[in-house]
């Protein structure tokens, strides 16, 4: 067994009794380790665009050129302040827990108290919360995995929580994430899925009223369950979930400067070549603000849901076109049920991709249960439509890999299409959405459309507006690729996972994501989607911390035998192309009758791994 050692006070720690945040003591966070990362991965964007413009061979006007060297020294001043803010000295707006937390939790000997997360803070609770009591109601103590498979539909669903069943079929259709997340998860062990979801006050004001009853079989007393679960309470304990604002503060000011020199740039200059380059700029301000949606999208920055749900739509949707309402629904059901070939919507993307033969392989559908022979194709329970093969599927997947690059380059308009689809059907798929935002939705797609025309009609000609739509949409392209290599070369299944310890939570993060080898300096340019495996891990884990979690994540894989995938950005594309050909050949070699079986994939291998 891994053991996750625990942070204990130093000689220099505050007494016992003192209120002192204990920060010099944990693991990770000294004054030293923190301002390298600011340095390097804040500064490189803007000193990167200052050698850029003043050696930049096309013609920009004089004017122009203060863009540049003004957000250089406000990063400086910020950095400075985001770098201190990791300092022994701590503001209020930034804590972890107290040395009397700390002690209090290691003096728990019953297990009856654990670290959760609260509005991004870490907070010792209660692990429970007994159900109130009402006239004629009892509580089981004998219900069974079993039991609770049974009730793994919409209208029927249980979920298993730390050893303990909760009904909430009522509550499916209320829930804030949309219904689907819950469906996928009905009749499941939910406890890693629900910890890195919720914060601790659904655990206290919502989970009781649906208690049913107490578990005997869960997977909560398994050696490798009780080592992962570690994991995250050690990230508790460092208050690594809490976000630095100082490095957003840096991010909306990075994100300003870069939306102000695209239109400065398009609408100014008096060359064509310097009016490409400000579509060229605009392509980089949308792949970075894309991350920042990502953070307000898993409630990373403020860990206030609506708040960062609001901020998202109104800045997000009318700057970046991209529906934050849309993105979240199907990133949710994708974390639930990464790489599921019925269940998944990042990897199902017929005609024109089959990241795997399993997608239309007829015969192994057939085998798995879900081929409907009819249809001749399984039922996207996202998409809610028969997913199969025809001639054009044929014919786009048999030269996939080399199409994957120039679908890349016009798949945003794809993206604006599904947010107004979204913003229409809102109701039917999001109930809580749709009554706070879906107006919202609307007036802000309708916003950044307005205004993305009237900067691109400010073009001389016709011949110039569409080269830069088509320019600016083609290299925004590189973070529909980056999404794409987080998961399409990993495995995949059918149905359903978490039934047991083959394919239990932890386990099957990181067999279906990998992460991209990158540098510090570099992390800009990534996002946080380099570390994938960490992110699907702890997904309300705010970016910057997420190195943090790869030096917890990374050593404990090797430990217990679980596969980690990291290489390369290179590497990771010619993997994916690669992948990407062999579905190929056999869609053109079988004529969609693929060979091989599960015991040949790499899934078979890591849901076997042994610790």
């Amino acid at each position: 067994m891994c053991k996750i050692s625990s942070p204990s006070a130093s000689s220099s720690s505050p007494a016992p009794g003192s209120t002192k945040k204990l920060v010099s003591a944990l693991p990770g966070t000294s004054s030293a380790a923190m301002p390298r990362q600011y340095w390097f991965s804040l500064l490189t964007p803007p000193a990167l665009a200052l050698l850029a413009v003043y050696n930049c061979p096309v013609a920009i006007p004089r004017s122009l050129l203060f863009l540049v060297p003004v957000p250089v020294a406000v990063v400086l001043v910020m950095g400075y302040l985001a770098a201190g803010h990791e300092g022994k000295d701590l503001p209020p707006s930034m804590t972890v827990p107290t040395v009397e937390e700390l002690s209090k939790s290691a003096d728990d000997k019953d297990g009856e108290y654990i670290w959760r997360e609260e509005v991004g803070k870490s907070v010792w609770v209660k692990k429970f919360y007994e159900p109130k009591q009402r006239a004629g109601k009892t509580y089981r103590s004998d219900i069974t995995m079993a039991e609770v498979a049974k009730h793994n539909t919409k209208s029927d669903c249980w979920v298993v929580i730390e050893s303990r069943a909760y009904d909430i079929s009522k509550y499916v259709m209320l829930h804030p994430g949309g219904w689907l997340p819950l469906q996928n998860m009905a009749g499941k062990d939910a406890t890693d899925a629900f910890a890195n979801y919720h914060p601790h006050s659904v655990y206290k004001n919502l989970l009781p009223s649906y208690y049913v009853g107490a578990v005997t079989d869960s997977l909560d007393s398994n050696p490798f369950t009780v080592a992962h679960r570690e994991l995250r309470q050690q990230l508790l304990q460092r208050g690594l979930f809490e976000s630095n604002s100082f490095y957003f503060y840096l991010k909306v000011i990075w994100l300003s400067y870069l939306l102000l020199g695209a239109v400065a740039l398009t609408l100014l200059s008096t060359t064509t070549s310097s009016r490409m380059l400000g579509g060229a700029v605009m392509a980089a301000f949308w792949q970075q603000l894309a991350f920042i949606g990502h953070d307000v999208g898993h409630n990373a920055i403020s860990h206030k849901k609506w708040k960062d749900t609001f901020l998202g739509v109104l800045f997000g949707n009318t700057l970046g076109g991209i529906s934050l309402g849309w993105w979240k629904r199907s990133h949710n059901v994708h974390h639930i049920v990464c790489n599921s070939v019925e269940h998944d919507p990042d990897i199902q993307h017929m005609p024109l991709f089959a990241v795997t033969d399993e997608i239309f392989d007829e015969a192994k559908l057939e085998k798995a249960g879900v081929l409907d022979k009819e249809q001749k194709g399984f039922w996207s329970t996202y998409h809610e439509k028969f997913v199969a093969s025809d001639f054009l599927s044929r014919l786009l997947v048999a030269n996939q890999h080399f199409l994957f690059y120039p679908i890349m380059m016009v798949a945003r308009f794809n993206l604006y299409a599904q947010g107004w689809i979204f913003a229409f059907t809102a109701k039917s798929q999001d109930a809580w959405y749709a009554k706070h935002f879906q107006k919202l939705e609307f007036a802000t797609l309708f916003g950044f459309m307005t205004w993305l025309s009237l900067l691109v009609s400010t073009l001389p000609n016709w011949q110039e507006r569409v080269s830069w739509l088509l320019l600016s949409h083609a290299l925004a392209g590189v973070l529909h690729v980056q999404i794409c290599i987080s998961h399409f070369t990993m495995d995949t299944y059918h149905g359903h996972a978490y039934n047991g310890m083959e394919d239990e939570w932890f386990r099957m993060q990181c067999v279906t994501t990998m992460n991209v080898d990158s540098w510090r300096w570099f992390d800009w340019a990534h996002g946080g989607l380099q570390f994938q495996i960490e992110h699907h891990l702890f997904p309300r884990l705010p970016r910057h911390n997420l190195r943090e979690a790869r030096a917890l994540v990374k050593p404990f894989c090797e430990h217990w035998g679980v596969p980690y995938h990291e290489v390369g950005f290179v590497q990771s594309n010619l993997e994916l192309v690669r992948g990407l050909r062999d579905v190929a050949k056999k869609c053109k070699q079988y004529g969609l009758k693929s060979v091989g079986g599960f015991g040949e994939t790499q899934l078979y291998a890591g849901l076997h791994a042994e610790g």
